[in-house]
């Protein structure tokens, strides 16, 4: 009985959690599902329409905009901030002094919200108040720095502020795998005659396959529901210049009055995810099969 009990235990105390999870979460997943594909407008209806809500959506000129806009900012992001971590995980793999102060300093951005990130770039970047008056003020008059005013440019301060916060982040992850590198293989390669560079590229790096997909995870995950940091610096601006997916989905549920056109967003946003995260599940579980 008493055994029976402490099996019992740990699904009871689980059970509200789980179920909590299993309304909020995957059943507001169906909902969302289900008002995609409903005529609904400033309040959910259960007019049935099919598909017409994907069709139309992918014909508005917004949300082609925004797609636009994610690429360009997914694959910058993504790129820049592996790069940049890998870097900066090198650096400190090879035990340099305060490297805890400095591993501290490059991870502290990502203990920020994206919206305060958000908010101290855009008072960085604004000509106003900003980069630019500070060195005009310092005497550069010539000086100017306006992407964050300027529609061709505007995405990519998106982007600086984003690799910012998350690069430290990479770095960890990098760092976590190079420490776990077995140190066996690597004084072989030395006894071998191989230099630091060639050791990295040819025996370190390729063993960090894991790692790097992981990080590629995260970030493409980050890039596709990126909603704050867009608000907090551009609101989607000038114009549609800075229009992301998450925002789009936001401004044609609650402002547009389009729930079922914003439910379809969010659907394809939820389809981008699983699309990058089911890959990533199953070679998880396949690797860890074969280990077996």
């Amino acid at each position: 009985m008493r055994d029976r009990l402490q099996d019992w235990v740990p699904r009871i105390v689980l059970a509200p959690s789980f179920a909590a999870v299993l309304l909020f979460v995957y059943g507001f997943i169906l909902y969302t599902g289900w008002l995609s594909m409903t005529n609904s407008r400033m309040l959910p209806n259960n007019d049935f329409i099919g598909l017409a809500n994907y069709v139309k959506l992918f014909g508005l000129k917004h949300w082609n905009i925004a797609l636009v806009n994610l690429a360009i900012f997914g694959t910058l992001y993504i790129l820049i901030s592996s790069v940049l971590g890998l870097f900066l995980a090198i650096l400190l793999d090879q035990q340099i002094r305060n490297e805890g102060f400095i591993r501290t300093v490059y991870l502290y951005p990502m203990a920020i919200s994206f919206i305060v990130t958000g908010v101290a770039w855009k008072w960085f970047l604004d000509p106003g108040i900003g980069l630019q008056n500070t060195m005009h003020k310092w005497g550069w008059e010539s000086f100017e720095f306006t992407w964050i005013k300027d529609s061709d440019m505007a995405i990519y301060t998106i982007v600086i502020a984003a690799i910012w916060q998350s690069s430290g982040y990479v770095m960890a992850m990098f760092l976590a795998g190079l420490r776990g590198v077995d140190n066996e293989i690597i004084k072989a390669a030395q006894v071998d005659g191989a230099s630091g560079v060639l050791i990295y590229r040819r025996i370190i790096i390729p063993m960090m396959r894991p790692v790097f997909l992981s990080a590629f995870v995260v970030l493409t995950h980050l890039a596709i529901k990126s909603y704050d940091l867009v608000v907090a610096m551009t609101g989607g601006g000038p114009g549609r210049a800075t229009e992301m997916p998450a925002t789009f989905m936001y401004s044609y549920t609650f402002t547009r009055n389009q729930m079922g056109v914003g439910a379809s967003s969010a659907i394809i946003m939820l389809v981008m995810i699983f699309s990058i995260i089911i890959p990533y599940l199953y070679s998880e579980i396949r690797a860890g099969a074969d280990r077996r």
